[in-house]
């Protein structure tokens, strides 16, 4: 299995311009990237652009999904539109979709609408704060008990990536970021969780990334824990930090 590191661009940056100039700061450094599995979600509105900025080393991958594979919907973005751009991950289920009242009934048809059009869903779970009663790991269980249910073992779990992004980590710098001890705790917890829900073969050809401040001075103390990749925030907006975060992925290639 590929290291995977997939880069969440959000809402930034702020015109086609800056888009298309990190694009390309990312393709001039692409050998580092070819021995993983690497995707780049930006904005709608720069699929195109950033899909032929980076078509030699990376996949191109969306934000969010709508749960309706046809039909008419005002404002949606279905798959069909997305694999027409070569979309091929969408990112579901990210906390600041959660916040926005997505729920993880949604989620589940997410990933159902995204498995159906051959789209590989990255489901991301966390917790909003961590408590010394350890409630936080009934809080991932249940994220992920319901956002999976109606996912097929046999024939879906290969297919799933989990992201697990701790919302109290997010945003923040690496210093602040998860500690690799905590990190390895919870990786073992989800793989547990997983093989509750699909048996210990199919749970075992799930990919857990982590999400919530890496960087490159941390990600190297990270990749450690038994994730297998990352899906990164603000730092892949920087060519030259989201390649320290590619070089550390490397050494596990």
């Amino acid at each position: 299995m590929k290291p995977i590191l997939v880069g969440n661009w959000k809402n930034h940056p702020d015109s086609l311009a800056r888009a298309a100039s990190i694009a390309s700061g990312l393709a001039k450094k692409s050998a580092q990237y070819k021995k993983l599995a690497t995707y780049i979600a930006p904005p709608l509105p720069y699929l195109e652009t950033v899909s032929k900025k980076i078509k030699g080393f990376g996949n191109l991958a969306s934000q969010d999904i709508f749960f309706a594979p046809e039909g008419t919907y005002t404002g949606a973005t279905t798959p069909d539109i997305l694999k027409s751009f070569g979309v091929k991950l969408s990112i579901i289920g990210h906390s600041e979709r959660r916040a926005l009242g997505e729920t993880n009934e949604v989620a589940s048809d997410k990933i159902k609408c995204a498995l159906r059009s051959g789209i590989t869903p990255l489901l991301c779970v966390g917790e909003k704060e961590r408590d010394a009663e350890g409630e936080h790991f009934e809080f991932i269980r249940e994220e992920l008990r319901l956002s999976l249910e109606g996912v097929r073992r046999k024939d879906d779990a290969g297919k799933l990536i989990i992201a697990y992004e701790p919302v109290w980590a997010i945003g923040k710098r690496s210093k602040e970021a998860m500690q690799p001890t905590d990190l390895a705790q919870m990786v073992i917890f989800i793989k547990k969780v997983l093989t509750d829900i699909f048996g210990r073969e199919a749970a075992e050809m799930i990919p857990i990334l982590y999400g919530g401040s890496v960087e490159g001075d941390n990600a190297k103390a990270l990749i450690e824990t038994g994730v297998n990749g990352f899906l990164v925030g603000h730092a892949s907006l920087d060519p030259k930090m989201f390649g320290e975060i590619a070089a550390a992925l490397e050494t596990h290639a």
